[in-house]
């Protein structure tokens, strides 16, 4: 039992920690963009809400309890990229509110994005479960490996976040802009590039 569910810990990991799945990956810089190390209970309290979002429909999905078009789910993934992207725009300059770290709009957003995201990663796993009796121990360790590729994901943000406002004259605000003008170019780039004929 346990070298299946290392085994599927490494491939949730390797799913979200990887080039390949980039538009998750530039989600979760996206939804990171707004933030600095210290503080590191929002960004935690947003990813946990991300993943509580993508569990419950990647759960759904694997087990067949729902189904969805496909081209649909890989058009709206980066729909939910660039409208952060665009949220994060409006607040640029806008002075923080203490506390509210868990109960936030924007946790909200994350749990309504995770769901969408939950079922572009259904779309992997399912290839990959085998037809025995683990499936849940198998759902478990996948999302467990996706947020622990989530969590590196934010630290090594956090660190060159960290490393260039300090090191070189950029300020909080240029790096948040930066991050979420790249992210929206990517996103944009892939709404432009989908199927509509799959869709639609």
């Amino acid at each position: 039992m346990s070298s299946v569910f290392f085994t599927y810990l490494q491939l949730g990991f390797h799913h979200i920690f990887n080039l390949q799945a980039y538009d998750h990956m530039v989600f979760v810089l996206a939804m990171c963009a707004m933030y600095s190390g210290s503080e590191w209970r929002r960004i935690l309290a947003l990813v946990t809400s991300f993943t509580i979002g993508h569990s419950i429909t990647l759960a759904l999905s694997t087990l067949n309890l729902i189904k969805f078009n496909t081209a649909l789910i890989e058009l709206l993934i980066p729909i939910t990229i660039l409208l952060t992207c665009l949220y994060n725009f409006t607040q640029l300059g806008k002075v923080k509110k203490k506390g509210g770290a868990v109960w936030s709009l924007n946790n909200a957003f994350a749990v309504f994005f995770g769901l969408i995201h939950g079922m572009g990663f259904s779309n992997y796993l399912k290839s990959l479960l085998g037809q025995g009796q683990n499936i849940v121990l198998e759902l478990l360790a996948f999302n467990v490996g996706i947020e622990l590729g989530q969590l590196l994901i934010v630290l090594i943000v956090l660190i060159l976040n960290f490393l260039l406002t300090r090191a070189l004259p950029i300020q909080k605000r240029d790096w948040a802009l930066g991050i979420s003008s790249a992210a929206g170019a990517i996103a944009l780039m892939l709404i432009l590039n989908q199927d509509f004929s799959a869709i639609f």
